[in-house]
């Protein structure tokens, strides 16, 4: 899934949060030039505007995208950048004594002084943030991992210019050479080369890769069935300004690592509408942990009695792009079911890479022929199971809907075209879900409906399938 790395706005925390306290001490400072040592909120309209102006701050985040390319920003842009901010939320301000009629009440003083010190110390404090972050290479989000295809006449001078300009959004995981084979192993410009080009599709296979960034000299021609071979990889590619092919996917002009680029990808979705998603992901989490406890009362002493052993498992899954994590689940089977897995796999009953079988010995309380409808059973039938993955949604692991997260096994064994699917964040529930999730054996099929979800995601269809799966848990159709 393709969006901007510039417009990952929600990724800038750190200074949505500075710019909040500072303009409240900006709002405390000004009431206190023109009333003395004294507490604002004490004061009913004081304390409404210190509110609004809190709430007013974030919708400017929001739909100014003020934070976008903030750490490429030189003094003068960031400084345009403060005025804007501070500007939009004096309008609003202006707005609620009118329309509140409490302009009588509000000082006009402490309205001019918040301005100009808001505007002081919203530039003092993000020019002063920034360098931090510069200095000691700080960041407080997930990094997009880039590989750099180029030529090795260039190679160097490419990597620096790079290096330069990731700006702490970028990490460069290595080099690939566009005409030698010769220098795999070799370090260039501080950076290794990881393959040769004939290797590069199974290399993206087994690695996080987020991003392709191409500078190639003008002699060396890029196939477009290449970009389009990546994207449908799910690998957003960044072309240094050329032309591709119509039918490579979503275009769109950005700068990267110091590049003005070309980026293609599998999709894309707008920063306003990820942060939706973000927003809905948190909201059902939080929500999904509550029940979580409650069900522990009752599952943790069931599943101890029935199998003794840890009450929550951990598996290493593949999230997006290729990252690792764990997912967690309430213990639906014995402790060695991941040894007996490999006996079982003749028994298999899905066609592809994916593990499925109906009569599952190693689910508690399902008997030697896994025929019996024990504790496991019910837990997996009920989707109970699924219930502490929504520590993994809070955390950002995962979300409330996207694709299935494939165990490190079945990942290994994935196909190029199959690594598409894990373009978006995994979730806890998606189209092959509500789609029938056992009636469904074919893992091409579900493949072919993850594909379906990444091209057309909104968050109208997100919605849409979170309404689904309640009345498909509620039945109990499709799960065990």
């Amino acid at each position: 899934m393709y969006n901007k790395i510039s417009g990952g706005w929600l990724k800038h925390w750190d200074f949505m949060l500075l710019d909040m306290i500072f303009l409240q001490a900006a709002y405390i400072f000004s009431y206190m030039v023109r009333n003395g040592i004294n507490n604002p909120y004490e004061n009913r309209i004081y304390l409404n505007i210190g509110i609004f102006i809190c709430m007013i701050d974030l919708c400017a985040s929001f739909f100014l995208e003020g934070y976008r390319g903030i750490m490429r920003r030189d003094g003068f842009m960031e400084f345009k950048a403060v005025i804007k901010h501070v500007f939009t939320v004096c309008i609003f301000v202006l707005a609620y004594l009118f329309l509140s009629k409490s302009s009588e009440e509000f000082s006009r003083i402490s309205f001019v002084v918040f301005s100009v010190s808001a505007v002081a110390v919203l530039f003092i404090e993000r020019s002063l943030w920034k360098l931090y972050l510069l200095k000691y290479k700080k960041i407080y989000y997930m990094k997009k991992a880039l590989l750099v295809l180029t030529s090795s006449d260039i190679a160097e001078e490419v990597v620096q210019t790079a290096e330069r300009n990731t700006y702490n959004e970028l990490q460069i995981l290595g080099i690939v050479l566009a005409d030698r084979d010769d220098l795999v192993g070799y370090v260039i410009g501080g950076e290794k080369v990881v393959c040769r080009k004939e290797e590069l599709y199974d290399y993206i296979q087994t690695k996080w890769v987020d991003g392709i960034l191409i500078n190639v000299s003008e002699q060396y021609n890029i196939p477009g069935q290449f970009v389009t071979q990546c994207t449908q990889m799910g690998v957003t590619v960044h072309i240094k300004i050329s032309e591709i092919g119509e039918d490579a996917g979503n275009q769109e002009l950005e700068k990267i690592a110091g590049y003005v680029v070309v980026s293609t990808g599998i999709g894309s979705s707008s920063p306003g509408a990820l942060f939706a998603k973000r927003l809905i992901d948190i909201a059902g989490a939080l929500i999904g942990l509550v029940c979580t406890g409650i069900l522990s009362i009752f599952v943790v002493p069931a599943i101890k009695i029935a199998s003794p052993g840890p009450v929550i498992f951990r598996q290493t899954r593949i999230g997006r792009n290729g990252r690792k994590f764990q997912m967690y689940k309430f213990r639906s089977m014995h402790m060695d079911a991941e040894e007996r897995k490999k006996a079982l796999m003749e028994k298999n009953q899905m066609q592809g890479n994916i593990f499925k079988l109906y009569n599952d010995p190693r689910i508690i309380g399902s008997g030697p022929d896994g025929r019996r409808h024990g504790l496991g059973w019910f837990l997996r039938k009920t989707s109970i199971d699924e219930f502490p993955q929504f520590w993994n949604v809070l955390k950002g692991d995962m979300s409330l809907v996207g694709t299935r997260p494939p165990t490190v096994d079945e990942w290994e064994k994935y196909e190029h075209h199959h690594r598409a699917r894990l373009a978006m964040k995994p979730g806890i529930t998606g189209i092959w879900q509500i789609s029938g999730r056992s009636d469904i054996t074919d893992f091409e099929e579900i493949v072919k409906l993850d594909m379906e979800y990444i091209k057309n995601w909104n968050i109208g269809l997100d919605l849409r399938i979170i309404w689904k799966t309640l009345g498909v848990v509620m039945k109990g159709k499709g799960s065990c």
